[in-house]
């Protein structure tokens, strides 16, 4: 995760405040809390860790990532492991007495009732039907479909930014157009609620802004996931680019700190030392 570039182009515009405060409200699982979401903030539009770091990846007028990003495929699946961990689906094995590190430890399934989300249950059928477990970095490249071995190519999630873009649309985020590119059409997603992706730039910026917390222990998991898998994405620029010059440094310094943690001494300060984000970091950072 020492990639910087895609972080340096950026234009120069004043920095938006709000007064608007935040709280925390409970989603659909129980098990989930988005302490960034605004009061007027629907049921609807409440968005998982994919289709954040999606959103923040798309243009808003084209409705599409960038073709040179090889990178959000990936870090979607990233999201997906996070998210289902963030559920209580599953997690990481313990590191036992001799330590295990995190790309050794193996993904448990704790709970395979159904999350709701197509996707996150699709992703949590393969792990629950696989023996022995397999580690999180084997199934970020099962998932992706970045493997050699021809019988763990049935793991691969299909379309996963398009289906993504879908529930955006059902939410009323993205709407669905069709664009010509010469020698083939291409169905885009334009946004249509600038709110939610103004509220996510919002959430992004205060995190290593106003929000900020000297100590990724102390942060907000699903935050800092989000930092990180959107840095993965290659996403985050998007997010920090209407910054001035000022915060967007200091911005990028603190997204740098968190790039270089040393990620076996945070999980073994962790207060959960299951936790499985740590190893979904890990396995980007290598």
């Amino acid at each position: 995760m020492n990639r910087t570039e895609g972080l340096v182009q950026r234009r120069n515009v004043s920095r938006e405040t709000s007064g608007n405060q935040s709280k925390e409200i409970q989603g659909n699982d129980d098990l989930i809390k988005d302490e960034e979401t605004d009061d007027g903030d629907s049921k609807e539009t409440r968005l998982t860790l994919m289709e954040e770091v999606l959103l923040l990846g798309l243009k808003d007028k084209e409705g599409y990532t960038s073709f040179w990003n090889d990178c959000i495929s990936s870090g979607l699946r990233g999201c997906i492991l996070i998210e289902l961990s963030l559920r209580g689906r599953v997690e990481l094995e313990r590191a036992g007495m001799r330590r295990k590190s995190l790309l050794n430890r193996k993904v448990i399934v704790k709970n395979d009732s159904p999350t709701g989300d197509v996707l996150l249950d699709e992703a949590l059928k393969h792990m629950k039907d696989t023996e022995p477990p397999e580690t999180v970095q084997c199934w970020i490249e099962y998932l992706s479909g970045e493997t050699w071995n021809p019988l763990k190519l049935r793991y691969q999630l299909k379309n996963v930014r398009e289906r993504l873009a879908k529930n955006l649309v059902e939410k009323g985020v993205l709407t669905t157009e069709k664009q010509n590119f010469l020698l083939f059409d291409m169905t885009t997603h334009p946004l249509t609620d600038n709110v939610a992706k103004s509220r996510l730039v919002k959430k992004v910026q205060e995190a290593v802004l106003s929000k900020w917390v000297n100590d990724p222990q102390r942060m907000d998991k699903r935050i800092l996931s989000l930092l990180l898998l959107a840095h993965a994405s290659d996403v985050l620029e998007n997010a920090f680019a209407p910054l001035n010059d000022d915060d967007y440094e200091l911005a990028m310094k603190r997204v740098r700190e968190l790039v270089d943690l040393d990620l076996e001494a945070e999980s073994a300060r962790s207060s959960s030392p299951t936790d499985l984000h740590w190893a979904v970091f890990a396995s980007f950072a290598k």
